[in-house]
């Protein structure tokens, strides 16, 4: 998150040192500083009633000129101007006067700089004062403005003329990046941390600290867009500088290999996930850390689980809740989020008794928090219980729970695909009540915010596809049509058309084709996947039997006109009725919408 510097280093990087020189009198003339008279100098008396006005023949003493009256009648072109500004600018950040006035300051530091330049000569000054100008409007949530200030941040340094010009140039895009991440613009911040990461190797080598903790910033934003194979190979890079430039089991290094087990988890490799975190584990005891290795026991309790190696998972948790209720406290955060781990297995072995028991006890320390917990840590462990109450066929509770989740996260900035992720969730939750308009509105309040963000991720299309559904509960077949053609390019770039969400948006297509009266359009749809389980997928799935069926029956009806609603359309909402059988289907169904983002 970009704070009030003009970098965005890794913590043991070198940012490119800029002395803001102090503002020195000038011998002909003062200098145009404030000056404070002294506590002993007498002070002029005050005007006598009886004269209101000056004299004409006497003049009135000099005051003190204030830094506001200097900004007004200088001269942006002395070159003493953007210094003095910048410093100003800074000041007033640090002593608390707030950010506008150190914007004002910020923004004439910038024109001053601007305009004292010499031609052909890239300024660091007029850098420097363009990151802090997009820090600052950053901490005033204007992330838009700061985004062409720092564009034109980064085009000031020339990368071939030394390190501190790429390192300039490095820390422009860093904090470019971060912006984008703000706004929730995953793939171009994305683009900003590889090109800053570039333009790093070249100043520095491939084998600098600095580097490696860059490839790491980057893993992780990688980790976030899901983007697991570019995530490894940086986490590898990330591991080989740190290996050759510390200790054996250095903490360095347990944060990397626990990095590494989160992307061998996501991409489904649990033995090498595991065998990173036991490594992690034993760098972090070997350093004394208590937390630390509590934290790893539950990553390693979550492996386990998905290994469906249930008493181990409860080991580690159990060991890991030890540590945490003593050092800790039994009210902390960290605690409750292992009791939302305990209550997921307990779901996951038919102990529901148990599960919701575990449910309850982090619920109490989520309403209740103690201080210095984020309304991040709460909102999303409040999801997570909304995941296991959906599971336990209790969508009222759900529901309840991910609206206090997305209202303490309104107006956080860097959280718009969070809260659209929690927006689809609700609206799966009101499907299953059979509140399809509140599930339509819901949907398109987190699709508006997904399409902002330029997302064209895998979970866009399923978003898509179940407010395709939602629209198909209330008739809106035009639209539902238009949902599910978009649904469906999109899972077809992203996954692929054999994967199971791929197959599931065609389905439901045909069926609104079919509805619509383009029987030639559903025919095509349902031969190609016809042909696609029967070539690579197989025709043992219980989807096969029911394709082919309805195949059949429009194939007779092809070219016919019908005056009678569409069987297809009675089986699309049919197969998403609000019966607490299909619900238990449904939830199998919409499952793609629970995943965290």
């Amino acid at each position: 998150m970009p704070g009030l510097v003009s970098v965005k280093n890794p913590p043991d990087s070198a940012p490119p040192r800029i002395d803001v020189p102090e503002p020195q009198p000038q011998q002909s003339e003062p200098a145009p500083v404030s000056r404070t008279p002294s506590p002993h100098t007498k002070k002029p008396p005050s005007p006598s009633p009886s004269r209101s006005k000056p004299s004409p023949a006497r003049s009135k003493k000099p005051q003190p000129a204030s830094p506001d009256t200097i900004l007004a009648d200088a001269s942006l072109d002395n070159p003493d101007l953007g210094p003095f500004l910048l410093k100003l600018a800074r000041d007033t950040i640090a002593s608390g006067e707030g950010p506008n006035k150190a914007l004002e300051y910020a923004v004439r530091a910038s024109k001053s700089f601007e305009r004292c330049a010499v031609d052909g000569e890239p300024s660091l000054d007029l850098a420097m004062s363009l990151h802090v100008l997009a820090a600052i409007y950053c901490s005033l949530g204007r992330f838009e403005e700061a985004v062409p200030v720092l564009d034109r941040a980064i085009l000031v340094p020339e990368v071939g003329r030394g390190a501190d010009q790429a390192l300039a140039a490095f820390s422009g895009h860093m904090q470019l990046g971060d912006t984008y991440s703000m706004l929730g613009q995953v793939d171009r911040s994305i683009e900003c941390y590889e090109e800053g990461l570039k333009i790093q190797i070249e100043a520095l080598g491939d084998t600098d600290l600095r580097v490696g903790e860059t490839c790491r910033y980057l893993a992780e934003a990688h980790v976030q867009a899901m983007q697991f194979e570019r995530a490894e190979e940086l986490c590898k890079k990330t591991l080989e500088i740190h290996h050759a430039h510390s200790e054996p089991a250095s903490l360095e290094e347990s944060a990397d290999r626990r990095l590494m087990a989160l992307i061998c988890e996501s991409k489904g490799d649990y033995e090498s996930a595991l065998e990173q975190l036991v490594l992690a584990s034993m760098a972090m005891i070997a350093n004394g850390l208590e937390n630390e290795v509590a934290a790893i026991d539950v990553s390693i309790g979550n492996i386990y689980m998905s290994l469906c190696r249930f008493d181990e998972a409860v080991f580690s948790y159990q060991k890991a809740l030890t540590v945490l209720k003593a050092s800790r406290g039994d009210n902390h955060p960290s605690v409750a989020s292992v009791f939302v781990r305990l209550a997921d297995l307990y779901h996951r072995t038919g102990k529901l008794r148990e599960s919701k028991s575990y449910c309850e006890n982090a619920l109490r320390i989520y309403v209740k928090p103690v201080p210095g917990t984020t309304a991040e840590e709460i909102s999303g462990g409040l999801t997570e219980i909304s995941a296991i109450y959906e599971s336990m066929d209790e969508p009222e509770e759900a529901l309840k729970l991910l609206q206090k989740a997305m209202k303490l996260l309104e107006g956080k900035p860097g959280q718009q695909s969070t809260i659209a992720g929690i927006e689809a969730r609700m609206g799966v939750m009101f499907c299953m009540l059979g509140r399809y308009e509140e599930a339509r509105n819901s949907f398109e309040s987190a699709v508006t915010k997904l399409r902002a963000s330029g997302e064209k991720s895998p979970f866009f299309g399923v978003v898509l596809n179940q407010m395709g559904l939602a629209c198909v509960q209330l008739f809106k077949i035009d639209e539902a049509a238009e949902l599910f053609e978009e649904a469906r390019r999109i899972l077809e770039q992203e996954c692929g058309p054999c994967h199971q969400d791929s197959l599931g948006v065609y389905s439901n297509l045909a069926a609104t084709y079919d509805a619509m009266g383009r029987v030639e359009d559903a025919i095509e749809i349902l031969e190609y996947v016809l042909k696609l389980r029967e070539e690579k997928l197989g025709i043992a799935n219980p989807d096969f039997a029911d394709e082919k069926r309805r195949l059949s029956e429009l194939l007779k009806e092809a070219g016919r006109t019908r005056d009678r609603k569409a069987k297809s359309l009675e089986n699309l909402i049919d197969s998403n009725s609000t019966s607490k059988k299909t619900r238990k289907e449904g939830t199998k169904r919409w499952g793609a919408l629970s995943f965290k983002l």
